[in-house]
């Protein structure tokens, strides 16, 4: 009784991660960010694709530079369809970083961001620094690193004491101030 009670228990675990597989290809058809959205998906990120499969979004590297210190951007196509544009400064980031940033990009469905998505969207992409995050591992000092650190720390501390530290940095910032027009 109890090898067949194993045995089904194993059979639907092992049914139940069919159910929830992605056909990542549909988003990307870059090797990178497959493993990051592989990453995500091993994590249990289900939100991240439920938003991405249902705005039918393509993810790909793209020089951002000339906008500034742009980490990623959601934007729309000549058709009308949804990419996430990430930078590629950072195609050789770790993939629990790209990861972080597709979770980022794919909370927006807006066509102009708010301070409530942008503050989600930041949110969503703490909490997964935090749980992607492989503390025995020297990740390197970049920009990206900075900000996944200080954000996920917002986040925590956020989570302590009530307070939206998240929310409160975005609308402090001058570059979102003009673009929500706060």
């Amino acid at each position: 009784m109890k090898k067949a009670f194993i045995a089904l228990f194993a059979f639907f675990a092992l049914t139940m991660t069919q159910v929830f597989a992605y056909d990542l290809e549909k988003f990307s058809n870059d090797a990178t960010i497959i493993s990051a959205m592989k990453l995500l998906e091993q994590n249990g990120e289900y939100d991240v694709f439920a938003n991405l499969k249902k705005n039918s979004v393509k993810i790909k590297f793209y020089n951002l530079n000339s906008y500034g210190t742009v980490y990623a951007a959601n934007t729309y196509d000549n058709y009308g369809r949804r990419v996430i544009y990430i930078n590629s400064a950072y195609k050789n980031a770790p993939i629990e970083q790209i990861a972080c940033l597709i979770a980022h990009e794919s909370c927006h469905v807006a066509r102009k961001a708010t301070l409530e998505e942008e503050t989600t969207a930041t949110q969503k992409e703490a909490a997964c620094w935090a749980k992607l995050k492989n503390n025995s591992t020297t990740y390197p000092e970049t920009k990206l690193t900075k900000r996944l650190d200080k954000i996920s720390n917002l986040h925590l501390a956020s989570s302590q004491d009530g307070n939206n530290y998240i929310q409160d940095k975005i609308a402090s910032s001058s570059f979102y101030r003009a673009q929500f027009g706060i």
